[in-house]
């Protein structure tokens, strides 16, 4: 198919491209700035722009991953995201009704879930975050935005009969953490693939399993994470003794961490769990904990991706 890739100089863009034409599809990439994977500079928010491309290159399917993000907060009004994220997300929608598509992927996000208390931890046990935890509130305008952009989705298949499938995908940024400074960035990452974490890899492969299945699956929301290796069971003592917890899995991890200086979480606060993905979307991970686990044991190179100097490329062009 001829497919509309937003976002594709993002850093999911870059690996999606490749693995899209690798599938025997011809893809026809847009984002605000140049990149490998980018056939049209411009912003899905310009509806004139959106209609033109679908035209000119006769897009029979879309998978939009172009938004501004969490940390764009502090560098763009709260208007921006509006139009990026919700009218830009609708813009695409209406084109893809009009063009008589039967298939939408939309990257959203986890961050979505994440309510003012669950970030702040203040619970006895943690929380265990699934496609039927709610009710939402989101924090930020980001996660506002995402949702609402949920919501056009799931309203479109309502009415139109557009078959969606949103991905609320959980951590795989290469960059340093923007608000966690305790532990280094790879230990942090590493840490991370316990309960929020997944390889770029993996999220990219999620996108191309959801494309061929959106037909089947018609409207549905799945939470894509590397899955955790916990019971549910276990989250009051997550949050009180993660690391002996953790120990009880994986009885050499703390030794393996110990030889590089990492520390294990002493407290976990939410877990992700992306069974659904797994039992409706056939979709699982490859990389998980284990496979950090693996790494460390075999001194071999860690399963995922840390830049401390990674910018996106729309910052990199605004300097």
């Amino acid at each position: 198919m001829r497919i509309l890739l937003t976002g594709s100089s993002g850093w999911l863009g870059r690996f999606l491209g490749p693995r899209l034409r690798a599938a025997g599809h011809h893809v026809v990439g847009l984002d605000v700035a140049a990149g490998t994977e980018t056939s049209v500079i411009g912003s899905v928010a310009n509806r004139a722009l959106v209609d033109r491309v679908f035209c000119e290159f006769g897009i029979e399917a879309v998978i939009h991953c172009g938004a501004l993000h969490k940390p764009d907060i502090i560098r763009y009004p709260a208007q921006a995201f509006i139009d990026v994220n919700v009218s830009g997300t609708l813009n695409l929608l209406e084109a893809a009704v009009r063009a008589k598509h039967d298939r939408f992927v939309f990257t959203s996000s986890t961050s979505l879930m994440i309510t003012t208390a669950i970030r702040e931890e203040t619970g006895n046990a943690a929380v265990w975050l699934d496609e039927t935890s709610g009710p939402l509130a989101p924090r930020n305008i980001y996660g506002v935005t995402k949702l609402s952009a949920e919501e056009l989705c799931r309203l479109t298949h309502l009415e139109h009969g557009l078959n969606c499938v949103v991905l609320r995908t959980s951590r795989f940024f290469p960059e340093e953490d923007d608000t966690l400074d305790h532990v280094p960035g790879p230990n942090l990452k590493a840490n991370e693939f316990l309960n929020r974490r997944l390889t770029v890899e993996d999220a990219a492969d999620a996108h191309i399993v959801a494309l061929d299945r959106a037909p089947a699956i018609g409207f549905d929301t799945f939470v894509i994470s590397a899955p955790p290796p916990f019971a549910k069971s276990d989250v009051g003592a997550l949050k009180q003794d993660a690391a002996r917890v953790i120990a009880g899995y994986f009885p050499d991890a703390g030794e393996l961490y110990a030889r590089r200086s990492w520390k294990l979480p002493h407290s976990i606060g939410r877990v992700y769990d992306p069974g659904k993905a797994e039992r409706v979307l056939g979709f699982r991970c490859k990389t998980d904990f284990a496979s950090i686990i693996d790494a460390l044991k075999n001194d071999t190179e860690l399963p995922f991706a840390h830049d401390p100097d990674y910018m996106s490329p729309k910052e990199r062009a605004a300097r």
